[in-house]
């Protein structure tokens, strides 16, 4: 059966994780010419995708680094990967798909 606490939280997430695409594109300035959105707007909807994956990283994350706490050192490369990379690049999805594979040669090297 599954635990009332698991399910609060993954809708509580799941509601944030609406609520963070959605109110921004709700409340917004229409896009400009060329695709760009100014202001605060486009400063919001810019770091969506950043901040989508490193909340989904934590809270897939934490559960199981406080039960193993070896999985940290690879959750954080991960996670850093991630940051650095778009930062780097301001591309979501390089960023993700090299901190997936560091993460995942990290948590192999490391976990053997």
């Amino acid at each position: 059966m599954i635990d009332s606490r698991i399910l609060l939280i993954g809708l509580f997430v799941g509601l944030a994780n609406f609520l963070f695409r959605y109110l921004p594109l709700r409340f917004g300035k229409a896009r400009q010419s060329g695709g760009k959105q100014g202001g605060k707007t486009g400063i919001i909807l810019d770091s969506i995708g950043i901040a989508s994956i490193c909340a989904l990283l934590i809270v897939s994350g934490v559960p199981d680094v406080m039960r193993d706490s070896k999985k940290l050192f690879p959750t954080l490369v991960g996670f850093l990967t991630i940051c650095l990379i778009f930062y780097k690049t301001k591309k979501i999805i390089l960023a993700t798909l090299f901190g997936a594979l560091l993460f995942g040669l990290t948590f192999k090297i490391f976990m053997n």
